[in-house]
């Protein structure tokens, strides 16, 4: 069995999402919840939202699964969308900063 889960558009930059998803991946979800609840990341805080989400999708799936008992088989960090900002520099000139969003992606399986 199978539970999936997807968190679109996250205005965190996908490089600091990886550093939280590597940390987690091949964990039991109920271990990779308590360790996400403890990091200092931002992240860290959408990640377990996410988890969580898993888990519940996963119950729906087949009411008898435990959720905490099953496995982060697949978690990865994709980029999502771009916004570009101006920013006014002296003597006219103009710097771009690149507002970065990324895409989460979990899957938990049975182990």
């Amino acid at each position: 069995m199978e539970a999936k889960a997807v968190l679109k558009y996250v205005k965190v930059t996908p490089r600091k999402a990886r550093r939280v998803v590597d940390l987690i991946r091949g964990k039991k979800a109920g271990t990779a919840l308590l360790s996400l609840r403890f990091m200092p990341y931002r992240a860290a805080r959408h990640i377990e939202k996410l988890l969580k989400s898993a888990m519940a999708n996963a119950e729906q799936k087949s009411a008898n699964t435990d959720a905490e008992s099953l496995v982060i088989s697949r978690a990865f960090v994709d980029q999502g969308s771009t916004m570009k900002r101006i920013e006014q520099r002296s003597m006219g000139r103009a710097n771009v900063i690149k507002k970065r969003s990324c895409h989460i992606t979990l899957i938990l399986t049975e182990d």
